[in-house]
């Protein structure tokens, strides 16, 4: 979903008190928001595990996932986004949305913030970086132990890309498209 270079496009927030607000997708290298298709379904998904959830957007970008779990009754979101003309316009979108101060955008590369972080007890993440960086695997050892007890990973990458997450994460539903395969995990509760 790019737009022609150096003209931006544009995606909308699908449901909750923001639906319809308009978010503007850059023409930036390896930006690609996740599309309203998908976007609707997942968060069918997850539906029960919003309300007052904390969630970390880990490759925010337009900050679609993030904005939409929060316009769906999330607590709070983290939007980490490296590219510095991202953030910046990551930061004028919240500041225009009535209850936008329930998002903190953190300008930064993810993996070096993951590192710098306490455990901070995410209910929920979303995992879809630049496909041609492929971090999957690399975000795992730093992100996982930030996440609380029974939480929810949500993780986009190319079709044909495997995903491994350790033992404890379980699939809960996947989906995809002709580019995109997603799924929904949630921690295996201790027993």
């Amino acid at each position: 979903m790019r737009a022609a270079a150096g003209t931006p496009g544009r995606i909308r927030i699908i449901g909750g008190r923001w639906r319809g607000t308009r978010l503007d997708v850059a023409d930036a290298p390896g930006l690609r928001p996740t599309s309203d298709r998908v976007r609707e379904t997942l968060f069918n998904w997850l539906l029960p595990a919003l309300p007052g959830a904390r969630v970390l957007d880990l490759f925010a970008g337009t900050g679609a996932l993030g904005l939409e779990a929060l316009s769906r009754g999330a607590a709070s979101a983290t939007l980490v986004e490296r590219d510095p003309n991202l953030a910046a316009a990551l930061r004028a979108t919240v500041a225009r949305l009535p209850g936008g101060e329930a998002a903190q955008v953190v300008q930064a590369d993810a993996l070096a913030w993951l590192g710098g972080q306490a455990e901070a007890g995410y209910d929920l993440a979303f995992v879809d970086p630049p496909f041609a960086a492929g971090l999957w695997d690399a975000v795992w050892p730093a992100l996982l132990p930030k996440l609380a007890a029974g939480a929810w990973l949500y993780v986009e990458a190319p079709q044909g890309v495997p995903i491994a997450l350790p033992p404890d994460w379980l699939r809960h539903r996947e989906g995809g498209t002709r580019e995109v395969s997603y799924a929904l995990y949630r921690r295996r509760p201790a027993v």
